[in-house]
C-alpha cells in the first residue's frame, strides 16, 4: 500500500497524472453507486409497505395504495377494490393479528418500463393471547411509477399451503 501511494504520488507530481482526477473519479463513483434502479425501487417500496404495515395503522398503510387499487388480502374472503374495502381489510387484520409485523423473505422483480411486480413469500408475525404466532405467506405486488415513486395497484397475498400428506 505504502509503494501504491508512493507511486500515486510520483505519478501526480509527473504531467501523467491530474491531481483532479482523484476528485473527478470519486464523483463519478460516488453517482454511479448512490443511483438506484429500478429493481431497487420496486424492493424498497415493498420494504416500506413492511415497515408500515408494523404501524399497525389503516391510515399510514392506505397511502401507499392507488385510489383505484386492489387488494386480495391474506385473510380476505372477497377482492376489495374500493378505498373503504381495503381500510376495512386493514381494520380486521389488525385486529384479528395484533402486533402484526412482516419479514420479507424471497423477491422477484420484474419492470417493465413504469409498471413492476414484485413476486415473492413473506412471514407474518403476531402475539395472540400474549402468545407470539407466525404465518407464511406468498405474495404478488404490482406496482406502476409516479412522480413520487411507485405505488401499488394490486396485491394479492394468500397463505402458504401445507404441504401434501
Amino acid at each position: 500500500m505504502a509503494r501504491m501511494l508512493t507511486t500515486m504520488e510520483g505519478d501526480m507530481r509527473s504531467s501523467r497524472f491530474h491531481p483532479l482526477a482523484f476528485v473527478f473519479l470519486g464523483a463519478f463513483l460516488s453517482a454511479t453507486t448512490a443511483a438506484a434502479g429500478p429493481k431497487e425501487e420496486v424492493a424498497a417500496a415493498t420494504q416500506k409497505w413492511a415497515d408500515t404495515l408494523a404501524e399497525n395503522k389503516p391510515e399510514s398503510i392506505l397511502p401507499l395504495y392507488a385510489e383505484d387499487a386492489v387488494l386480495w388480502g391474506t385473510l380476505a374472503s372477497t377482492v376489495r377494490t374500493d378505498r373503504a374495502g381495503m381500510r376495512d381489510y386493514f381494520v380486521s387484520a389488525f385486529a384479528a393479528l395484533p402486533n402484526l409485523k412482516v419479514a420479507l423473505g424471497e423477491q422477484v422483480i420484474r419492470v417493465y418500463g413504469d409498471a413492476a411486480v414484485n413476486t415473492g413469500n413473506y412471514t407474518f408475525s403476531y402475539v395472540k393471547v400474549g402468545e407470539p404466532k407466525t404465518l407464511p405467506a406468498r405474495y404478488s405486488f404490482t406496482y406502476v411509477k409516479k412522480a413520487d415513486g411507485w405505488i401499488i395497484v394490486d396485491h394479492h397475498s394468500s397463505a402458504m399451503p401445507q404441504p401434501p400428506k
